[in-house]
């Protein structure tokens, strides 16, 4: 659905709760484009239609101008470039035919970000792996993995983590270069054993955490995807065995250093660090949505607490790649260097 603003104060002022906005009814979108040259939300509206969007069953856009922010769209659009925060320079297409794509994930998406917003790290992870777990059973992810069967991974021939003590640092490189350093079960577990030892040896002052070969991590194996029978299993294992839980608690002494691709996982565990600094040629992605699922490696936990939910949720939605001249002014890394 497309509005303009007078039309939106007039929906939200009619009609509490838009169930036509809801992609089981309508096609899970509200598009609304703001005036250029007055407050389209001013006056009374303003409080009560903020926290209408925080409900709407859809994905909320504005397109407009980055000097009128009315508070809580999932995502805002321009045509400035190089705009503050929370506005994307981008176009509004990309959101149309990703929603269009994938409506209810999207939904689950945004909604999930809204409540994230307000949650702690603990809650938030638990949040997004609730969300996760449901998804794996739903009908856009089993199209996915049907028109994607998975193949067996290449055998370990050595570790997946390895871990160095230099003195008072603690060196962690993630080590499957053949794939990019997808993170898969062994990975995964390894690596919360790497910084379950970080936090709890105090003697540690500094923790780097690397990846060998050509990328930092394109993200979860694909190949795993899915292959738990149990999402509720999936959850559980999650609760406790979830590496951002473990980055979170050490983050002041860590240093994540990416280059190449971080996708998915990738980011989304960078994103705890407390400093991240990226090579030239990082980029940045989250494509979970077009799989059928929500970033599930603390994505909307750590990310928005980096660069805002509206940001984040554009990134989520779209699958859109960020390359590290944005990535770093946008605050998604501390830094770009060699």
């Amino acid at each position: 659905m497309e509005l303009d603003d007078i039309e939106l104060a007039a929906l939200a002022s009619s009609c509490p709760v838009a169930e036509e906005l809801s992609p089981l009814v309508g096609d899970g979108l509200l598009m609304v484009h703001g005036g250029r040259h007055a407050p389209p939300f001013g006056g009374r509206h303003a409080p009560p239609l903020g926290e209408w969007l925080r409900e709407a069953p859809a994905v909320t856009a504005l397109v407009g101008d980055p000097g009128i922010t009315p508070p809580g769209f999932d995502i805002y659009l321009t045509d400035v470039p190089d705009p503050p925060r929370p506005w994307v320079h981008a176009p509004a297409g990309g959101v149309t035919s990703a929603v269009s794509a994938q409506p209810l994930v999207s939904l689950a998406a945004v909604t999930l970000l809204r409540a994230s917003e307000v949650l702690d790290v603990w809650s938030g992870l638990a949040a997004e792996s609730a969300v996760y777990a449901t998804l794996l059973g739903s009908a856009p992810f089993r199209a996915w993995r049907a028109a994607r069967p998975s193949r067996p991974s290449p055998l370990a021939t050595e570790p997946p983590v390895l871990v160095h003590r230099h003195d008072r640092c603690l060196r962690i490189v993630l080590n499957r270069p053949q794939v990019h350093n997808a993170v898969d079960t062994a990975m995964r577990d390894a690596l919360v054993e790497a910084l379950a030892l970080a936090v709890a040896d105090q003697t540690v002052e500094a923790v780097e955490l690397s990846g060998a070969g050509p990328s930092f991590s394109s993200g979860g194996d694909l190949e795993e995807f899915g292959t738990v029978g149990d999402p509720a299993t999936a959850h559980a294992v999650r609760l406790t065995r979830h590496p951002a839980r473990w980055l979170h608690e050490c983050a002041a002494r860590t240093v994540v250093r990416v280059h190449g691709a971080a996708l998915g996982a990738g980011i989304e565990l960078a994103s705890f660090a407390g400093t991240v600094v990226a090579t030239p040629d990082a980029f940045f992605g989250l494509p979970e949505v077009g799989m059928g699922l929500v970033p599930g490696a603390g994505g909307t936990v750590g990310i928005p607490r980096r660069i805002g939910r509206a940001r984040t949720a554009w990134m989520t939605v779209t699958g859109a790649r960020v390359d590290a001249v944005t990535a770093r002014s946008w605050g998604l890394v501390d830094a770009v260097g060699a």
